[in-house]
């Protein structure tokens, strides 16, 4: 599981449009955030406040990408769809999402299953974990990150 002060893994993703993306070349501050399906009504919620705050996140001088195991095309349709302006990767082999700790056992109705736990990672301009939230609550997240990117710079 990935923590603070932990560098992320040396693993490859997809962007929407299909393109590989290393999560350890990127670049400081970001702001990774797990989420467990596009177009599902907490998923999109948190998207769009995530696109809300894109302005300020940027004056703050970060990046802010969501990921889930969604096919590249699915997260172009989803993007689209609400207008998003957060980068969302596809980790269809579950790579990252395993070796960061954000696939995790869950339970509804009694029924246990392995799924994505909405989770957040705030990376430093030193490539490093600066903060950790698991368990994420939709409502004002993205704002609470917000909060602690402006307090890196």
């Amino acid at each position: 599981m990935t923590d603070v002060n932990d560098t992320l893994p040396a693993v490859t993703v997809k962007d929407s449009a299909g393109n590989d993306v290393a999560l350890g070349a990127l670049k400081g501050p970001f702001v990774l955030y797990f989420y467990p399906k596009a177009d599902t009504p907490g998923c999109t919620n948190e998207a769009k406040d995530f696109t809300e705050l894109h302005g300020d996140f940027a004056k703050a001088g970060a990046t802010v990408y969501g990921m889930s195991k969604d096919k590249p095309a699915k997260l172009t349709k989803f993007a689209d769809k609400y207008g998003l302006k957060v980068t969302l990767l596809s980790d269809e082999e579950s790579d990252a999402t395993e070796q960061m700790g954000a696939w995790v056992e869950k339970s509804m109705y009694c029924k246990k299953y392995m799924g994505i736990e909405r989770c957040t990672f705030l990376i430093g301009k030193d490539g490093k974990v600066a903060r950790v939230w698991h368990n994420v609550k939709v409502k004002g997240h993205a704002a609470e990150v917000l909060e602690a990117t402006k307090a890196l710079a």
